[in-house]
Formats: C-alpha cells, structure tokens, sequence
C-alpha cells in the first residue's frame, strides 16, 4: 500500500472486534462496505489505478484469510490458493475473485465438504464473485494438460493460507518441465490470441471495444506476461528488462499502457457496479467527464477520451507484436540455424522474417524506415519484420523531419509502395502501428485514433481508411471475383491503380478538423501529389475524387435516378467514364468499410444500376441526354416484347397501359412492367379483391412486391404497417394511379439481415398477410418496438424539408429521424392525415439514422403548397413523439 494514501482498514482493530463476536458476518460485511467505498472515492479523487487495484487484492486476501482461518480448521491439509488475476495480485471493481481449494494427493473433496462449504457459503453471504474450484494435486496436472486456461491460472497461483508444501508441490506438477512446455505454451498462446483477435475483426478501433478482450486491450497485455513467466520464470513484466527482452522506455510504455486501461476498467467497474469490460456509449461520455476531458471547438469531450484510448491500444498492439516476435525468436528459432538472404543492400531475410543487416542501417541511412515496407510488400512470402529491427525503427522515428519529408528518395519509396502489386492493406497498418505513417504524413497523425461518435462509422478514420484501401485491392484478386464482379471488371481498366488507391487513403483525411472534410483533404491530397512528382492529370484525378467521394452515394440513396434528368445531371457533374469508374470503385469500398451491416444487395444494384444508366449518358454524350419520351418508347417496345413472348396479346396491353400515365414507364424496367402486366391481365375479370404477387429475388437487389387494387386513401399506411409488422425493412416504395383509380404499388423489402426473401413458405405468408390485411376497412395496428440502446445516446432531431421538382410537377419532401420499428408507417399515416398523395419514396437508413425521401403531390397531382408543409411537419413529429413516448 502506497504510504500516502489512506488505509483501507485497521486490521489489528478489526482482529479485536472479531474475537470478541460469536456472529462475524456483520463485522466483514460492514469492513467490505467501508473499504469499497474508500476505494471508489480515492478513485474519483484522481489517485493513482495502480496502486488502488493493488489495494483491492490485498484487501481481499486480508479479508478471505481470516474468513478461511476461522471456518476450516488449521488441522485440515487444505490450502486456499488465488489464481488467475487475483493471484497476479490484481484486483478491479468488479472481477471474479478466482480461487482454487487445494487438497492433500490422497484427500477428496468429500472428506472437508463441511468446511468448505462453510466458507464458500460465507463468501456469498458476503455478496462476493467468486469463481472457485476444489481439486487435488493430481486433478490439478489434469486439468492443466488437457486445458490450457487452468494451466495458465495455475502458473499465476499465490498462495493465501494452508500447507506451503502442498501450494509447492501443485506449482511443480504443472510447471513446463511437467505441462505444457513453454514452446508449445508459446505457440497455444500465440493461437488464442488471434482467435480472440478475429472476433473483433482483428481490430481494436470498434466504436465500443472491450477494454479488456480486444486487439491491444489489456489481454494483449497478459499474453506478453504469460508467456515471459512460462518461459523466463519471471515474476513481473520488468523482469524482461535483465533479460535484455525490453527497454526501460518500453516498460514504462507498457505500464502507461496498462494503467490508462486499468483506468478505463475501473471506472466501467464503478459506473456499473458490476464487471463490465465494454465501453459502451452510454459509458464513454459519462467517463470522458469524469476523467476530467472538456468539450472543444472541433471536438467533443468524448471524442477527446476515445482519442486516447484508440491511441493507447495502438501501442500496446506495437509493443505486444514486437515482443511476441522477440519470444518467437528465444523460444522456437533459437536452435534452428538460420541462413541469411538478402533482400536488398541493407534488409535480408532469416527464418522467413525481415532483418536489418546493421544496427546503425537508420542512421546512415534514413529513407531505409520506407524502404523496409516497400520490400515487405514485395516479398508476401515473409512473415514478418523481425523483433529486433522493429525496436530500431520505434527508436529511429525521430529522423522523419522535414527534411526527410522533403527528400525525393523519400517520395520515390513511398508512391512505389502503393505501386506493388500485393501487400500495400498490410504495409500500411504495420507502417500506422510502428508510427512511421503518422510521421512521415502528419496530417495523417490527426485522424489516428479519431473517432467518429456517431451510429454510422463503426471505425476510427485511419482504421476506417485502412478498410477502404484493401477494398480496393481486393478488387484486384481473382480469388475475390465472385463479390463483386463489375468492380473487378471495372478496376482491370484502369491502369494507375495507385491513383485510385491514393484518393481511398485521401478520402477521408480532413476530418476532426472542422468545416468539409472533403474540401481539406482534396487540399491535403493536391499538396501531397505535387511534393511526391505526380502529374498534374493524376493529381486533378485525386482531388476530384477525394472532393466528390460522397456524391454517387447520395445521389442514388437520395434521388429519384428512374429519372432521365438527374442522371443527366449526375452525368454532367461526373464528366468522363474514367472519373465514374474511379468514383464507383471508391464508393462501393467506402460504403463496404463503413460498417459491417450497411452494404446489402439493394445498394449494390442501386449503385450498379446508377453506373451503367450514367456511362450509358456519357457513351451519348453530355450534350444529347436521353428524352423522357424516347426513354418511354423504348422501355414500352423491351417490356411489349416479353409480354408477347409470353403469349399476351398485344392489343390487351397497349390497352391497358392507355390507363396509365408516362411517370410509370419511366420508374419501372421493362421487366417489372412486363411482370406487373401480365399479373393484372391474367387476373379473372369482375374479382375485385386486392391482387399482391411477390418476386423473391429482383435485379434491383431485393424482393419485389407488387399490389394491384382499387385506390383508398388509407392504402399506402396499411401496406406500410402491414409489411413493418412482417419484420420486413422496406427500402423503396413507388406508388403508380391508374386514371380509373387504381393503384400499382410496388414496394422492394429485405429481411432483418439485409437480404431479399428467398424462402417459398415465407414469400407465401407475406402474400397472405397482405391480402388479409387489405380486405378490412381498418388500419392495422401500429408496430410496437423499442428504440436500440445506442439510440438513446445518439438522439436524432426529427427534421422536415420541402423543395419543389417542378420539372416533374411534384414536391419532394426530406425526412431525418432515428429508426425505428414502425417509421415508415407513421410517416404514411401522416401524409394520410394531410390529404398529401404519394408517388415514389426513397427509403436509406444510416446505422441507425434514417434519411427517407417522398415524392408527393396534393390531391389533384399538383406540388404542395406552404399550409401543406405546416400540417405534415406537425403531424410527423407528433406522430414520432408519441412513438418515441410508447417505445421508452
């Protein structure tokens, strides 16, 4: 205990008051009570985590080794042992006090069950977590060779009360010489870790890590530890030091490391009163507050705290990759010679990883801390870098100046580096943990760690970045083909790669600096071209993309792209194939690296279908757009022939599409009108109930449903309400009247996972349900869901805009709110409640953020007026409070 902090109790005090009391449960629960709450208040008062988690284990050993003391009987040839964490002598808030209940070669359980159950009894009257095993000297050997997870606790046992010898004897049955030898210790360590790494997604940069489980959180850290005890017979971290396996500058990192996630830990402990290693959202504001951080200009308080965090798992990840590969080298390489083959003047190859030939190769040369990675990207057949040559680099950063930034070699090795054909995604995330690409690109060093509090980026920017740049290079890979082969097809065009590239690793480099970051990291991206000799051609090539990243994206999710002058007009902005093949290229990766839910098949039709209609633009040249009536007669003409193959007769066609008007041939393909008609021709003349056909798997990436029925001013929210309670997320809706009055709705859908339905009993139960449900006079009932609890952190205002599209004689109305079970359907009762008709909508969902757009008229199929405006901006957000009232 640290001399100046406060003793947590006093033990010759509390010794009296126990022998002087027949009931002493009381007394330890009142002393835990008092304890827990110094602890937490010297806590909160800013006292040092290192020394706190320290005092909490000693704690709970004063307190467990009287409890022990005085219900098991000194003559028992028992032991209490703590493991795992408790036994490194580390204790947090809220963790599992693990102990193992140590018996005699030839005792069993059964022989001190009363005893032991006194005292496990005890210890849950007392409200601990206790995590208990009881085994023999022999069960321990057992369990340790057939589970590397006991033998790992045995290994950090500390023995609290009973038999000295016993404790010795159960450490030398399961020490290496008996169990697990600490090569293949090594090796199964080495496996776990990157198990445990993959179900992050082998990032630690998630927008709520686990302090605790993630890449460079505080596991990461216990592997290093682990195997240095197995291994060395180390009792502490800095032990490594007298080996000659760490520096003291790296200790001091590791345990800066350690104790800002123990930090991190703790407070999640205390906010909770319960084990939570997840740093929630709910948490991190709560903490960033209470550690002290204060909102800024351009960056809130939170972000400021994440900021720290991701940057801390960053070096912990660096430090925990150098010194596994120095183990590797200690324990499995070490009798293995190994020939050296050079790589280049000053790199070579030993045991498959990469090694610099000289200890002073940096400092003679200096562009050697680029070239390393370039050679790594050539050579995919390495391993790694060895961990020697790691510490030189960590130690050699310091030459990356100006100078060095300025130096043409510098430049040559860097854009060569996006030029290799393979590893670029690798060498880029090993120059970002070694920190040389924060160095070498300082603007590159502000979006480290930068996260983005918002529901829809689940990454920092640079690990976000990082995402985008192997998108693009998996493009590239033929054994990837089968995921999306127009990019693949598209990207084999092109024959800079690294221009494309280099506008993904741009893209997104402006943010956490306040005002567009498109605009910023354009400007960043122009600088950086013009200092590393690109071309001016190549150079305009990157800024456009870097500037107009966002725009494919929002202009197929947000605008009505049936329509001939929006393409022509995205055309126009676009300007050549070879920007659009760029352009689609970079946001199909944008989109991918965003989160792991947004991509679905209908975006990936809808951005293919906006790449093809806009090259087809290009291909007729920007000055001769596709006519609105040309367009129609040929959709007519391909639509006319499928229905004629089908055996429909002409005549009954082109009679029945005199019934309706020019907007409909221009919003469906000619495969959806050629469907819809010979739905409704086929229909038995005079049955008039509603007709619902249902397409599992559609061209436009979802499942299609079509009805046809007479036209009701309710229709719109009863197909809404009653597709929402099927669980189906409807992504668009276009809403066609006949002149006699009725209704050709056609609505695409994908279930809970983002995929069209493709199964025939549920394709069979939507169609039912619809039909049921379209036979009553009544509105359904509303969806009942709950808002997600990450919504309640990122409250979003409801907005409601207007704006005229007076070329097609229709308003446009943009809504902005959280989504929820049930939005779509308020939305339309809404538009029912103001007498406003729907013609199409635009249905995008941003994590959880919803961005829907309506195309509407009044009643007479003319655009709104301003009292029309008033009464759905009104009716909408009280329609969504009182949601948001029954949901909380």
């Amino acid at each position: 205990m640290n001399d100046t902090s406060t003793p947590v109790c006093d033990w010759r005090q509390f010794d009296h008051r126990l022998t002087a009391t027949d009931t002493p449960l009381p007394l330890f629960r009142q002393q835990l009570t008092a304890a827990n709450d110094n602890l937490q208040q010297r806590f909160l008062a800013g006292e040092p985590v290192e020394w706190l988690v320290s005092e909490r284990a000693e704690l709970m050993d004063q307190l467990l080794v009287r409890a022990w003391q005085r219900l098991v009987s000194a003559d028992d040839d028992i032991a209490l042992v703590a493991v795992g964490g408790y036994g490194r002598h580390e204790l947090h808030p809220g963790s599992d006090i693990d102990l193992l209940i140590l018996l005699a070669e030839d005792d069993t359980a059964d022989d001190y069950a009363d005893s032991i159950e006194r005292f496990l009894l005890f210890l849950w009257d007392l409200k601990l977590e206790v995590g208990q095993s009881v085994r023999s000297v022999a069960e321990c050997t057992r369990q340790a060779e057939r589970d590397i997870t006991v033998a790992t606790n045995l290994m950090e046992a500390r023995l609290l009360s009973g038999p000295q010898d016993l404790f010795q004897a159960m450490k030398e049955a399961s020490g290496p010489d008996r169990v697990w030898p600490s090569a293949e210790f090594f090796r199964a360590k080495i496996e776990e870790q990157q198990a445990r790494h993959h179900r992050f997604h082998d990032s630690g940069y998630n927008l709520e890590p686990n302090v605790k489980e993630s890449p460079g959180g505080l596991r990461d850290l216990q592997v290093i530890g682990w195997v240095a005890k197995r291994h060395f017979g180390v009792k502490t971290l800095h032990d490594l030091v007298g080996h000659g396996f760490l520096t003291e500058h790296e200790y001091h990192a590791l345990n800066e490391a350690q104790n800002f996630l123990w930090k991190v830990r703790c407070g999640l402990h205390h906010l909770t009163g319960r084990r939570e290693d997840r740093l929630l959202f709910e948490h991190q504001r709560k903490l960033a507050e209470q550690f002290g951080y204060q909102n800024q200009t351009h960056s809130m308080a939170v972000e400021q705290f994440m900021k720290d965090y991701y940057r801390t798992v960053l070096r912990l990840s660096r430090l925990n990759e150098m010194l596994l590969q120095l183990f590797e080298e200690e324990i499995l390489l070490a009798n293995i010679a190994g020939e050296p083959h050079p790589l280049s003047m000053d790199f070579q190859a030993r045991h498959g990883y990469l090694e610099a030939v000289s200890q002073d190769i940096f400092l003679r040369r200096p562009t050697a801390l680029l070239e390393l990675f370039v050679l790594m990207a050539g050579h995919p057949e390495l391993r790694g870098v060895r961990a020697g040559t790691i510490r030189l680099v960590r130690d050699h950063r310091y030459l990356i100046d100006d100078d060095f930034r300025r130096n043409p070699k510098a430049h040559h090795l860097f854009i060569e580096l996006f030029r290799q054909g393979t590893g670029l995604t690798h060498e880029l995330r090993r120059m970002n943990r070694y920190g040389i690409l924060a160095a070498y690109l300082p603007v590159f060093g502000h979006i480290v760690g930068q996260m983005q509090h918002d529901l829809f980026h689940i990454y920092t920017v640079d690990e976000h970045t990082m995402f985008v740049v192997r998108n693009l290079r998996r493009f590239t890979v033929p054994e990837f083909r089968h995921e999306f082969p127009l990019c693949s097809d598209i990207i084999q065009r092109i024959k800079k790669q690294e221009v494309l590239t280099l506008a993904g690793f741009f893209h997104d480099i402006g943010k956490g600096r306040g005002g567009d970051h498109s605009l910023l990291g354009a400007a960043d991206a122009v600088i950086f071209c013009h200092e590393h000799g690109m071309g001016e051609y190549d150079t305009e090539l990157v800024k456009w993309l870097v500037e107009n990243h966002l725009i494919m994206s929002t202009t197929a999710q947000r605008k009505d792209i049936s329509d001939p002058d929006v393409i022509s007009e995205f055309a126009h902005r676009v300007g050549s194939q070879k920007r659009l093949d760029h352009l689609y290229l970079l946001t199909v990766a944008d989109i991918r690296a965003t989160s792991t839910s947004l991509w679905n098949s209908w975006k990936d039709a809808l951005l293919a279908d906006l790449y093809r209609t806009t090259s087809h633009a290009l291909r007729r040249g920007l000055d001769n757009p596709v006519a609105h009536q040309d367009l129609i007669r040929e959709t007519r003409a391909q639509a006319l022939g499928l229905l004629t193959r089908h055996g429909c007769s002409a005549e009954a066609v082109q009679q029945f599409w005199q019934r309706l008007n020019t907007d409909y041939f221009l919003r469906h393909s000619a495969e959806e009108i050629a469907w819809q008609a010979h739905s409704i021709l086929d229909k038995p003349e005079g049955e008039d109930e509603a007709m619902v056909r249902v397409w599992g798997r559609t061209h436009r990436g979802g499942t299609e449903i079509f009805v046809y029925t007479r036209d009701r001013e309710s229709l719109f929210a009863t197909i809404t309400a009653t597709l929402e309670q099927l669980g189906l997320n409807i992504i668009d809706a276009r809403v066609v009247t006949s002149c006699d009055r009725y209704a050709l709705d056609t609505f695409l859908v994908l279930d809970h996972n983002g995929e069209p339905i493709t199964d025939p009993q549920r394709l069979e139960e939507i169609q039912q349900r619809l039909k049921q449900q379209l036979a009553r006079a009544e509105l359904p009932l509303q969806q009942q869901g709950r808002m997600s609890r990450r919504q309640k952190y990122f409250p979003i205002a409801t907005e409601v805009w207007f704006r005229d599209d007076l070329r097609n004689r229709r308003t446009v109305m943009e809504v902005t709110t959280s989504d929820r079970p049930g939005l779509l359907a308020r939305l339309a009762r809404a538009l029912l409640e103001c007498n406003v008709l729907l013609q199409s909508a635009k249905i995008a969902t941003f994590g959880e953020r919803a961005e829907d757009i309506f195309f509407v008229t009044d009643s007479e199929g003319n655009p709104l007026d301003t009292s029309q405006f008033d009464c759905l901006r009104a009716a909408i957000k009280r329609l969504l409070e009182e949601k948001n009232r029954q949901t909380a």
